[in-house]
């Protein structure tokens, strides 16, 4: 067994915070959480890990970004989404033919996910079969855990990103095969977006969820203009969230990105049928799209998770994140003079760890008889305040400040890989 010592931090649901001054977590033999304690035992037979007064807290959870786009972090910020998309996206990803830059920068993007306090993703690589396999190595070697999907796209790409729908998908065939020698990465089927996949590609790719259990992960009403083409492209559906409903596509634990102007209707949808939102405030922004009504969403019973979205976003670091959630959401605060009250740091926090760790299937912050995820912060090294915090408060300054030198240490899928 483990015993890990510290403040004890989490968020165990929406709007609830539990601080345990001076507690401790005991883990069983595998690294899972067996126990929650007030206060560490006087005698234990297991080993200590003590972290005197640094925050023990859940680490992040990114549903929701782009691996191939990590090169290009702080590019196109004044373009708007199908523009950025051609000037900038499809370039960049187009790099990833080579293998050997595939490896030098997923290696990185791996380290800098996981020194920075994530430990699960759900990712995107891009269409190339061999840079995904080195994706999930690298996420693999640095102990980041979750779901890479190969992108499918068979039409609408630009000139040098490009497959046929054939290519899709006996590579992606390929590309399942050869994941079964992962522990901790899984796949997951990724149609980057509708208008980049024929009709033909998306039926045969719903039924393959529905034949090997697979997850699936898309966008879904990031941009206005985005659901004008979609509408064109599919006359027959109402509205966009059906384009994927039709082919099998809708379903329990889908992730869809974004849904910055669902409306009620297709709120209603994610809802009652489980799909999972991913919101990337900082990307929704600087693209433009404008700002998804994520208290809405809640108040309707949708599941709300964050990402980063990088590249649209510019914050690979979840807590940045968190607050970029926090201060959109008071954009739309002031906008309707308060009838739409915005996101606490408690609430902005479950969403970026305990809603994301819950798709994992670890509901409640440190969740009992599931492997430990968890940051160890030390926020000594910020400014010296004027009176003694309460940890509720350095709690939240930790959220608002912390980088990578105050994380002290990372635990991920009960093995601690960073400290």
């Amino acid at each position: 067994m483990k015993l890990i010592k510290g403040n004890i931090v989490y968020a165990p649901r929406l709007g609830e915070l539990v601080t345990l001054e001076h507690g401790a977590l005991l883990l069983d033999d595998g690294g899972a959480v067996r126990d929650i304690l007030a206060a560490p035992p006087e005698s234990c037979d297991a080993e200590a890990f003590d972290y005197g007064d640094a925050l023990v807290m859940p680490s992040f959870a990114d549903m929701h970004l782009h691996a191939p786009q990590y090169p290009m972090l702080g590019m196109g910020m004044d373009l708007p989404l199908i523009d950025w998309l051609n000037t900038y996206t499809f370039d960049t990803e187009a790099r990833f033919a080579d293998t050997d830059y595939a490896r030098r920068v997923y290696r990185r993007l791996a380290n800098d996910l996981i020194t920075g306090g994530t430990t699960r993703v759900c990712m995107f690589s891009s269409l190339h079969t061999d840079a995904t396999l080195i994706l999930m190595e690298e996420l693999e070697r640095a102990g980041v855990t979750g779901c890479v999907g190969k992108v499918n796209m068979d039409r609408n790409s630009g000139d040098v990103l490009r497959e046929t729908t054939e290519e899709s998908k006996r590579e992606t065939l390929r590309w399942l095969d050869e994941c079964e020698r992962f522990r901790h990465v899984r796949p997951i089927l990724t149609p980057r977006f509708t208008p980049s996949c024929t009709d033909e590609l998306m039926a045969w790719l719903g039924a393959l969820a529905a034949e090997r259990g697979l997850y699936v992960q898309s966008h879904l009403s990031e941009n206005d203009g985005e659901i004008a083409w979609v509408k064109e492209l599919h006359p027959d559906c109402a509205q966009y969230w059906e384009t994927y409903e039709k082919y099998g596509l809708w379903k329990d634990h889908t992730i869809m990105a974004h849904c910055v102007h669902s409306d009620a209707r297709e709120r209603e949808a994610l809802a009652r049928h489980n799909v999972v939102v991913a919101h990337c405030a900082d990307s929704n922004v600087n693209i433009c799209s404008g700002v998804a009504p994520v208290r809405t969403m809640l108040r309707e019973g949708v599941w709300v998770t964050l990402g980063s979205d990088i590249a649209g976003g510019a914050q690979l670091a979840m807590n940045q994140v968190v607050t970029a959630s926090i201060r959109a959401s008071k954009t739309l605060c002031i906008e309707t003079g308060g009838a739409l009250p915005f996101l606490t740091v408690d609430e902005a926090y479950y969403l970026g760890s305990t809603a994301g760790h819950r798709w994992f299937g670890a509901d409640g912050g440190f969740a009992k008889g599931m492997p430990l995820h968890a940051i160890v912060v030390d926020d000594g090294a910020f400014a010296e305040p004027v009176r003694a915090l309460t940890l509720r408060e350095r709690f939240e300054r930790s959220i608002y400040l912390m980088d990578k030198s105050a994380i002290r240490a990372v635990w991920s899928e009960g093995r601690k890989v960073v400290g």
